[in-house]
C-alpha cells in the first residue's frame, strides 16, 4: 500500500478539489539529465495570453507543478544552468492532469530570470509567479542590456595555501569559524559556462560549508554541538584526515524573532544585467511572502545618489514590498559608502530590542564614487556593528564581480556573504535557510586545536587562509571571529602526518632550550584537543567548549564527503597539497557518501565534478 504525508495527502485534496470544478486543469512534470538523474533547481516558466507567466523551481526530485489553469494553450518553458533551454507546448484540457517528462540536455548557460509586469505577486510556493520590471523597461519594451566589455575587472584576493606545521614546536592551530558560501555558487558559475575558475574564486572552507552535514543537534543549552572525527586521507595513504564539525541549533519558523531588515540594493549602471538587478529583485521577491507582521522592512538604494525607496513597512505587507521592488531601475555610478550610512540609520531607527537587526546589501561589489577604498568601507561597517546591526552580503553578476570587498564587508559586519548565480541559489539562501542567513546563535567563534605530538608529526589546516588567527587571539574577547546561523554546519579538516613519518618541507633545527618531558608524557590515546570559544548573540564574554579527540580511525560519512569536497576544491586550485587527487576519486567518494539529499545539492555537485573534469580535460588539451 503506498503510504502519502499528511503534506502529500492535504495536496492530493486540495488538486482534487480543483479538478473537481470542471473548469481547471493541472500540470505535472518532472525535469532529469539525459541520464536519468532528477534537476533540482530548475527554472520552469509556464506562459499563456493574456494571463501573466507563472514561474517555479523544481524541488529536490526534480518535480513541479502549476494548477488551476484555465483551459488553452501553454508553452512551458525549462531552464538550468549548464543546460540548453527547453520549450515545449502544453494543452490544457478542464478537470484533467498534464504530466511531463523534460530532459535537459548539457550545454551552454541558458538559465533566464523571468519578472514580468502583469502579474500583482510574488510567492515561493509550487505555483509561484515571479513579477516585476526590468531595470529598462518602457511601455513594456525590454531594452537589452549595454555591449559587455572586452575585459574581465573582477577581483580576488590572493590566496595561499597553508602550510605544514610541526606539532612539536608549533601545535597549536587557531583560527575564525566561516559560515559563507558565495565560493561554491561563484566556483558553479563559472563551470556552467565551460570556464575553470580562477584559483583565488577557490575558498575551500566555503565549498565544504555550502552543504549541510548529519551532525547532531546541541544539548544543554549550547548554541552548537562539536563533532569530531579521524579517518583516512584519499589523496595520501600515508596521512590521515582529522575533522571538526559544528552543528548550530535550527530555529522553527515559528519561533524566529522579529526582523528589522534593510534591503540596501545597488542600482548603478553596473547592475543594468539581467543577472544583476533583475535577478536581485526576483531574489528578494521569494524572500517577501515569508515575512510576517512581527517583522519590519525598508528599502535603500544607491546609485551616484542614495534614496529611501520603502520606508520601514510590516512584513505582512506584501504587495507594498513587491510594488517597491518592481519600481527599481538601475543607471548612474556607485556611492556604496553613503547607500550603507542610510541603510545603518534606517536600521537604527527601527531597532528591534532583542530581535534580527540587519541590513542585506545586493551588489556587484563595484563601488566606484563616494567612499570606494575597502580601508574606509571596512572602518565604516565595523564602527556600525556595535550598533547590533549586523550586515550581510548578497553578491551579483559576473565580469566585474568585486568578490574581494565583498566578503571583507560581511566579515566586518558580523554577517554572512552569498553570491547568488540563480533563483534555486536565492531559494536556498533566503528561505530554505532563511534562519542561517539572518538568525546569529553565536558570534565571535574561535577554534583553537592543539596537536599531541606523539601521535601526529605534522598537521595542515585545509582551507581557511583568510582566518588563521594568533595563538592569544583565542582568548582575546576584543578580537572579532565569525559569526554562526541557526541551522548552520561548519566544518574544518585538516591533514596530519603521523608521528615518526618523514615531514616534506618542515625542517627545524633541533631546540637549545626546550625539553621533551612534557611531549614524552602526552597520551597516547587522545590525536588532539579542541577548544571553541563564542558569545551570545548580544554578549561581550565568551563561553568556553573542550574537546579531546581520540586516537583511532573512524569512517563517518561526514569525513568521506567532505574529502570529496576538498578534492573538488585542491584540483580547481591546483594546490601543491593535491597528492594523487583526481576528479574520478572526488567523484567516487561523493557518490559513496551522498547520504540524505532533500535539497538535490549534493546531487549537483556530483554533476559540477564532472563538468570541472571535463573542463580540465580541455584546458589540457589547449595547453599541448
Amino acid at each position: 500500500m503506498r503510504r502519502y504525508t499528511i503534506g502529500a495527502f492535504v495536496a492530493l485534496l486540495a488538486a482534487a478539489s480543483l479538478l473537481a470544478q470542471s473548469s481547471v486543469g493541472i500540470v505535472r512534470g518532472t525535469v532529469k539529465d539525459q541520464s536519468g538523474g532528477v534537476l533540482p533547481g530548475a527554472t520552469v516558466r509556464l506562459s499563456h495570453a493574456p494571463d501573466a507567466d507563472r514561474t517555479t523551481i523544481t524541488d529536490a526530485k526534480g518535480e513541479f507543478s502549476f494548477v488551476a489553469l484555465p483551459p488553452g494553450r501553454y508553452t512551458i518553458a525549462v531552464a538550468l544552468n549548464g543546460f540548453i533551454a527547453l520549450t515545449r507546448q502544453v494543452a490544457v484540457q478542464s478537470g484533467a492532469v498534464v504530466r511531463l517528462s523534460l530532459e535537459l540536455r548539457v550545454g551552454a548557460l541558458t538559465e533566464s530570470v523571468a519578472v514580468t509586469a502583469a502579474s500583482p505577486t510574488i510567492n515561493t510556493s509550487s505555483n509561484s509567479v515571479v513579477s516585476g520590471r526590468y531595470a529598462g523597461v518602457a511601455g513594456g519594451t525590454l531594452y537589452p542590456p549595454p555591449p559587455a566589455a572586452d575585459f574581465n575587472t573582477e577581483a580576488y584576493d590572493r590566496i595561499s595555501d597553508n602550510q605544514w606545521h610541526n606539532a612539536a614546536t608549533s601545535p597549536l592551530s587557531t583560527f575564525s569559524a566561516d559560515v559563507d558560501t558565495a565560493s561554491y555558487a561563484n566556483v558553479r558559475r563559472f563551470l556552467n559556462l565551460g570556464q575553470a575558475p580562477p584559483k583565488d574564486a577557490v575558498r575551500i572552507e566555503e565549498l565544504i560549508n555550502y552543504f549541510s552535514f548529519n551532525y547532531p543537534d546541541p544539548r544543554d543549552g549550547r548554541p552548537f554541538s562539536v563533532t569530531t572525527a579521524i579517518g583516512d586521507c584519499p589523496w595520501n595513504p600515508k596521512h590521515r584526515l582529522a575533522l571538526v564539525g559544528l552543528q548550530a541549533r535550527r530555529i522553527d519558523a515559528t519561533h524566529i524573532p522579529p526582523r528589522n531588515l534593510v534591503f540596501l540594493i545597488d542600482v548603478s549602471g553596473s547592475m543594468f544585467d539581467p543577472r544583476k538587478l533583475p535577478l536581485v529583485k526576483a531574489s528578494l521577491a521569494m524572500l517577501a511572502p515569508n515575512l510576517t507582521d512581527k517583522d519590519r522592512v525598508a528599502i535603500v538604494v544607491y546609485a551616484g545618489n542614495t534614496g529611501l525607496v520603502l520606508p520601514s513597512t510590516s512584513g505582512s505587507d506584501t504587495a507594498t514590498i513587491l510594488d517597491a521592488l518592481r519600481r527599481l531601475e538601475a543607471g548612474g555610478s556607485t556611492n556604496g559608502g553613503a547607500g550603507l550610512m542610510l541603510a545603518y540609520k534606517v536600521a537604527q531607527d527601527h531597532f528591534i530590542k532583542g530581535g534580527v537587526n540587519r541590513v542585506i546589501l545586493a551588489t556587484d561589489g563595484d563601488f566606484n564614487v563616494g567612499v570606494t577604498d575597502q580601508g574606509s568601507l571596512l572602518r565604516l561597517v565595523e564602527e556600525k556593528r556595535a550598533s547590533g546591526v549586523a550586515l550581510s552580503v548578497l553578491g551579483y553578476g559576473m565580469g566585474n564581480v568585486k568578490d574581494s570587498t565583498m566578503v571583507k564587508l560581511a566579515d566586518a559586519g558580523n554577517g554572512n556573504y552569498a553570491y547568488i548565480d540563480s533563483l534555486a541559489e536565492a531559494q536556498k539562501v533566503l528561505v530554505e535557510q532563511a534562519g542561517g542567513t539572518l538568525v546569529t546563535v553565536a558570534k565571535d567563534v574561535k577554534l583553537q586545536v592543539e596537536f599531541n605530538p606523539r601521535v601526529v608529526g605534522a598537521y595542515r589546516l585545509i582551507g581557511y587562509e583568510k582566518r588563521v588567527l594568533e595563538a592569544q587571539d583565542f582568548n582575546n574577547d576584543q578580537k572579532d571571529a565569525g559569526e554562526i546561523g541557526a541551522g548552520h554546519s561548519v566544518t574544518a579538516l585538516y591533514e596530519l602526518i603521523p608521528a615518526g613519518q618523514p615531514i616534506d618541507g618542515v625542517s627545524i633545527d633541533p631546540l637549545k632550550y626546550q625539553t621533551a618531558q612534557v611531549a614524552a608524557a602526552a597520551p597516547l590515546d587522545e590525536a588532539m584537543t579542541v577548544k571553541i570559544r563564542y558569545k551570545a548573540p548580544d554578549g561581550d564574554v565568551s563561553t568556553l567548549m573542550t574537546t579531546a579527540v581520540a586516537n583511532r580511525t573512524q569512517s563517518i560519512p561526514e569525513l568521506g564527503f567532505a574529502a570529496a569536497v576538498v578534492e573538488f576544491g585542491m584540483l580547481l586550485r591546483d594546490s601543491e597539497f593535491k597528492g594523487a587527487s583526481s576528479f574520478s576519486e572526488a567523484l567516487a567518494l561523493a557518490q559513496r557518501f551522498k547520504g540524505d539529499d532533500p535539497h538535490g545539492h549534493r546531487a549537483e555537485f556530483i554533476r559540477l565534478i564532472g563538468a570541472a573534469d571535463g573542463v580540465s580535460r580541455v584546458s589540457t588539451t589547449a595547453r599541448r
